[in-house]
Parts: C-alpha cells; structure tokens; sequence
C-alpha cells in the first residue's frame, strides 16, 4: 500500500480534522521512515503505516484512541542500527576495563597504571585470549562482535554461536587456545578463565533461569543449567579451575537484572555437585532500560490501555511455554512483564499481547491483529 494512501485512510479511521491529521502523518511518515519500517517480520511489500491502520480497526471506536495514543506515545522501538551500536561497544565498555581490573588486581595496583607496563599489557593480551564468548540466541548478533573487533583484539576460535556444544567442538576450541597462548609465550594452562554468554534481551530473566521445582526440591531450567550440564562431561575440562562466568544482554530491564543476580546465587548454592562450578559471576548489560519503562497502573498514560490489554484478548495464544512466567493471561506479556517494547528483528512476548498476537478468534473470542507480528521460537 502507498504510504499517502495508507496516511489517508488512517486519518478517516482516526475521523481527524485536517490540522490534526497534517500534524499526525508529519509524525508518522518521519518514524516510520526512521524506523518502524525496517521491522524485519513484515509481510513482503507490507509497511508499518498499513499495519497501524489494520491494528487500529480491530478496536470499538470508543477504544481507538486509547490504542491510538498508546502506539504514539508509549511505544519504545530498538532498530537494528542501536542494537547494532551496544554489540560495537561491548569490548570497550565491558570487556576490556573488566580485563585491565583482572591484570591490575593481580598486580595490585589502579587499573590505569597497567598501560604503562608491557609485561602487563602481555597479561591483558593472555587474558583476552583465555576469554569465551558464547551466544544464547540469535539475536546477540555474535558475527557483528566478532566483525568489530578484528585486527587482533578477538580471535575467531573464541567467538561461539550456541553454548550447548559437543566434545568435538570443545577440543577443537581448546587446541586453538592452545596454539595461540604459545604463540602469545604464555606458559600455562589452556583453559578459560572467563566465559562470557551473551543474548539480545531479556524482560523476566526465567528463560536463561527459573525454579520449576516445589517445597519437596528445586528443579532448575533455563539456559544456564543447559550450557553447564554439557561442559561438565569434558574429560579434558575447557575452563579453568577458578573460571568467572558473566551473562551479558545487549538490553536488560530492571526486573530481569535483579532476578538473574538472585537466581544465579541461589542456584549455585542448590546445583547438583556435577555441574562445574565457577568461581564468581556477573551479570552485565549493553543498556537497561528503566523501572519506569512498563505498563503500569498510577501512570496516566497507561491508565486508559490497561483494560484493552484483557477486552481485546484471545486466550488461544496461550500456550504451554508462555506459562512458564507464572502467569496464564498474556495480556501484560510473558511473566506479566507489561512491556511496550519492540525489536527491528523481533517482538518480545513480554510486551503486550496486542502489540505482537494474531489469532482465529474462534468460539466467540476476540480476532487479534498485531501491529508488529512477532515470529514465535516456542509452541
């Protein structure tokens, strides 16, 4: 559809004065254009200026200025070129001053003076290289990691997509850290130090941890208990005996932070003795979103979007997967995480159902429309 024609009919949908209606498309041609049309899940042909017509149709007049207001106002988008800016700067503002605190502790002196000494900058290059970078989806975009940082900083053979790995590949990564610590006259240990996982986002925490059991014991799932359960059946053990793990997201919020920092700690003091243990962990962020970022009652905003979130619904999209947030209703999103949030490759299903759901709408259940569809990894 042509965006003129799709700006037209969003005006008649909006019953818009002409004022109004000059003042709103200025709005949408520009965002769109920036933006909301470079969402990787549109159908072929199709752009964001129909999609919010289509979207905006499934509501009673009464409630199409609610959503309306909604999508102008609350709507929080990362296109590719900012997710794309947080993997490019992961090394330097993650990575390499946590490397320089190693060395410098070591060293026993401010993190700054390492510089100054080539045998600690030797430390730092031997550190670097002891270092493994894991990705947990698709989305932590590992290849643009690796891409940014050639030229000696990050070798090839320490950037993984996948943690769950076999032993053939875990030998291979070991002979080529091997190879490099000679080359770099390092006599010690092929291991890793530091293992580094790495995903997109992550709104709740529970994929990459969670607590399925009950009072009688805990029963861990998640992504974390999955990469440990392989690592330990290596009979020639890849990481070190004292190695540090830190779980990174490109984008966190507050609520998925917090969980992950209690989780980890907690899982680690219940695991099972035949999962490697490191030695400490950290969990790390590109950008955290703030506390202030969800759907929330008390905000005047929200207050008029919050019962769309259960009159617009169809309980079909639920699924055995999404109730693994504790929560049946996916109005709020996945674990009730009442984000207005969207990704340029994917909707979160933490954000809300109308943003991202499409159903039949059978047996008298209301037909959902999503603005943004999202491409769903579990059924």
């Amino acid at each position: 559809m042509n965006n003129e024609v799709a700006l037209e009919l969003l005006a008649k949908v909006m019953d818009w004065q002409l004022d109004k209606a000059v003042d709103e498309m200025r709005w949408w041609k520009l965002i769109s254009a920036v933006k909301y049309d470079g969402y990787r899940d549109f159908l072929a042909g199709a752009r964001f200026l129909e999609s919010l017509v289509g979207w905006l149709l499934q509501f009673s007049e009464e409630d199409r200025e609610a959503a309306y207001k909604f999508a102008r106002h609350r709507l929080v988008y990362v296109s590719a070129l900012e997710r794309e800016r947080l993997i490019q700067a992961m090394y330097p503002r993650t990575v390499y001053p946590r490397l320089l605190k190693a060395v410098a502790n070591k060293a026993q002196i401010p993190p700054w003076k390492v510089h100054k000494s080539g045998e600690l900058m030797k430390q730092v290059r031997i550190a670097r290289r002891r270092t493994l970078f894991l990705g947990l989806s698709d989305g932590a975009r590992l290849d643009s990691f690796r891409h940014a940082n050639v030229g000696g900083r990050i070798s090839n053979e320490q950037v993984v997509m996948g943690a769950q790995l076999d032993k053939r590949k875990w030998a291979d990564l070991k002979k080529d850290l091997t190879r490099d610590l000679q080359h770099l006259g390092a006599d010690i240990e092929p291991t890793f130090d530091c293992i580094y996982l790495v995903d997109d986002f992550s709104a709740s925490g529970t994929s990459f941890l969670r607590n399925e059991g009950s009072d009688e014991g805990a029963d861990w799932k998640g992504k974390l208990p999955r990469f440990l359960e392989p690592l330990g059946f290596n009979e020639d053990p890849i990481q070190a005996d004292n190695w540090r793990l830190i779980v990174h997201h490109l984008m966190i919020t507050d609520k998925a932070c917090k969980h992950l920092q209690d989780s980890i700690q907690e899982f680690m003091a219940c695991a099972d003795e035949c999962l490697p243990r490191f030695s400490d962990y950290e969990v790390t962020y590109g950008h955290k979103f703030s506390e202030r970022l969800p759907v929330q009652e008390g905000c005047p905003l929200d207050e008029e979007v919050i019962p769309l979130t259960d009159d617009y619904y169809d309980n079909a999209i639920e699924t055995p997967a999404t109730r693994k947030g504790g929560v049946d209703h996916l109005g709020m999103g996945y674990a009730a995480c009442g984000l207005p949030l969207v990704l340029d490759h994917n909707t979160p299903n933490n954000s809300l159902a109308m943003l991202w759901a499409e159903s039949a709408g059978k047996n008298g259940s209301h037909q959902m429309r999503p603005l943004f569809r999202r491409r769903q990894r579990h059924e």
